[in-house]
């Protein structure tokens, strides 16, 4: 296999791990001010994701470093082309952070941070999606990898639809774990929320497919000719449909799962259906960048993959402890946010 696959498949996975380890960090603020009716309710929502959240935005920080390690050409473009759009996500994340930390510090300005947390979480929601979606339609290069778009141009009809599809992924996912974590009338409230969101969910991916099959056929034609994206596809349908069989015997610790699963699909649907274009021209395919005109050295990819050979497995050890020393269902009087 070629070091530029290899690394295709790595900053895949990575964006897989980020979709659905702060996915449902991004879900749980999406849904905060109407998910909780008081305020020790508000705080077991903050505290289910208090220990973890900064963590989990660590791989979508991972993602943006092999990108730029890997492939500098294709960061170069989408960091320049996407500016406006990646600065409201970077607002977006900054404001999450901030309310996350002075809503438990500045009473007096707790319905402030309350919305702020709310702003935070949603529009990136939203953005992410929208941002896959142009990736997926294609986007104006010029002959020298440069964007030739606005921002306006990014707000196309089709990459809306994907926008709202990632937008009901991380409510459902949010919704999910605010199910897991929580007891009582939030519980309930939440397994309520969970069935609907997800629903909506699964509506929407099926209209979104219909649309790339007539508006992307190149996507969903390579979706189906490859034995990773028929795997890909398999985990979407599967996970969709271990969630709902989850739910309906009421096993939160299997929907959540089921959910996570649907979604490493679903990002998997993307990368399988771009392969090996990492940036698609609109219009002009020989302005597309690739994983072979656009990537690094064969010496800094074969270093750099070392050091994700030794760094990754400790990242997952770690991963993985945090959750199992912060595990169960969240109490009121549980110390943090």
């Amino acid at each position: 296999m070629q070091l530029q696959t290899i690394w295709y498949l790595l900053i895949g996975v990575l964006f897989a791990g980020y979709a659905v380890l702060d996915g449902f960090d991004l879900g749980i603020g999406t849904l905060y001010p109407f998910l909780a009716r008081t305020e020790s309710e508000r705080r077991v929502l903050r505290r289910s994701i208090g220990p973890i959240w900064d963590g989990n935005e660590v791989w979508l920080l991972t993602a943006g470093g092999a990108l730029f390690a890997a492939f500098p050409l294709v960061y170069a473009t989408v960091f320049s082309g996407f500016y406006l759009a990646l600065m409201l996500v970077l607002v977006g994340l900054i404001l999450r952070a901030v309310s996350l930390e002075f809503r438990a510090r500045d009473e007096d300005w707790r319905h402030v941070w309350d919305w702020a947390f709310f702003l935070g979480s949603a529009l990136p929601s939203l953005l992410f999606g929208v941002a896959v979606g142009n990736v997926v339609r294609g986007v104006p290069l010029d002959a020298q990898a440069s964007y030739a778009g606005t921002f306006f141009t990014l707000l196309n009809p089709y990459s809306l639809l994907i926008g709202v599809v990632g937008f009901a992924m991380f409510v459902a996912h949010g919704a999910a774990w605010a199910a897991l974590k929580t007891s009582g009338d939030l519980q309930a409230r939440a397994v309520r929320v969970r069935s609907v969101a997800h629903w909506i969910f699964i509506g929407l991916v099926l209209a979104a497919t219909a649309v790339t099959a007539v508006a992307v056929p190149h996507q969903f034609s390579r979706n189906l000719s490859s034995p990773i994206g028929l795997l890909m596809a398999a985990l979407l349908l599967g996970g969709v449909a271990y969630a709902r069989l989850a739910m309906a015997r009421e096993r939160d610790l299997g929907a959540f799962l089921g959910s996570a699963v649907g979604i490493v699909g679903l990002v998997g649907l993307w990368f399988a259906g771009n392969f090996p274009m990492l940036v698609p021209a609109l219009g002009i395919a020989e302005h597309s960048l690739t994983i072979h005109n656009s990537s690094s050295s064969s010496l800094t990819l074969t270093v750099m993959l070392t050091v994700a050979l030794i760094g990754v497995p400790l990242v997952l050890g770690y991963t993985a402890l945090i959750y199992r020393v912060f595990g169960g269902k969240v109490r009121e009087d549980s110390p943090g946010y």
